[in-house]
């Protein structure tokens, strides 16, 4: 089973929009998704709900049961577990991250969030565990200046995971109705983004597991 969490210490960054959606274009893509919500104002509890569907379930679990819980699913054929937490440090962020095959840090284009990403990273980089920028709700194309300094500042901090995801309508009403956005709008551009997303995260999670294999002994 392979783990994702979204963390950043801004709130306001889209965890949980993001979370909802990519489960479900991993599902549809044929994974076994079970999204764990640590976040205390429960979005994502609240999204499976309005959902009314059972294909991916969501759960509310407490940090300290975390592992315990991961270790359950991975028993149960569950192949992708996507955690979403509360948007600032916490003992809840800092489970998940050391839980996590690959933590995702959304940041908008404005420089509280980009502030408050480079506080993740370090975070993270002092757990010396693997993790990706995601640059969210970019402005329309004649702001691009603002994205592109965005970009620049997540590269030097890191690696920036493909693609940008634009401020599109698409995202806020999948998430108002229970849905992921390649089911509201399938052939929109917010379902080509996920969709490209789940790609990118499959490679940098292959390349991850790959790199940390064993080498065999001759």
């Amino acid at each position: 089973m392979r783990t994702i969490a979204f963390v950043t210490q801004k709130g306001g960054s889209g965890k949980s929009t993001l979370a909802s959606s990519l489960a479900v274009t991993a599902m549809e893509a044929g994974e076994r998704v079970f999204i764990i919500d640590l976040d205390p104002q429960a979005s994502l509890v609240k999204w499976s709900k309005m959902r009314g569907e059972v294909d991916v379930p969501v759960e509310a679990v407490a940090p300290a049961k975390l592992a315990t819980a991961l270790a359950t699913l991975a028993k149960s054929g569950v192949t992708l577990c996507i955690i979403d937490t509360a948007g600032a440090e916490s003992a809840t962020s800092n489970a998940a991250m050391k839980a996590a095959d690959l933590s995702i840090i959304p940041s908008r284009p404005n420089v509280f969030d980009l502030w408050a990403s480079e506080q993740t990273r370090k975070s993270l980089r002092d757990m010396n565990k693997p993790f990706v920028f995601l640059l969210n709700q970019c402005p329309p194309a004649q702001q691009s200046a603002r994205v592109d300094e965005g970009v620049k500042a997540l590269e030097a901090m890191g690696g920036l995971i493909s693609p940008l995801i634009a401020s599109r309508v698409d995202y806020q009403e999948a998430a108002r109705h229970g849905y992921g956005v390649s089911e509201i709008n399938p052939h929109g551009h917010a379902a080509d983004e996920m969709r490209k997303l789940w790609t990118s995260i499959k490679k940098r999670m292959a390349k991850g597991a790959k790199a940390a294999a064993p080498r065999k002994v001759a």
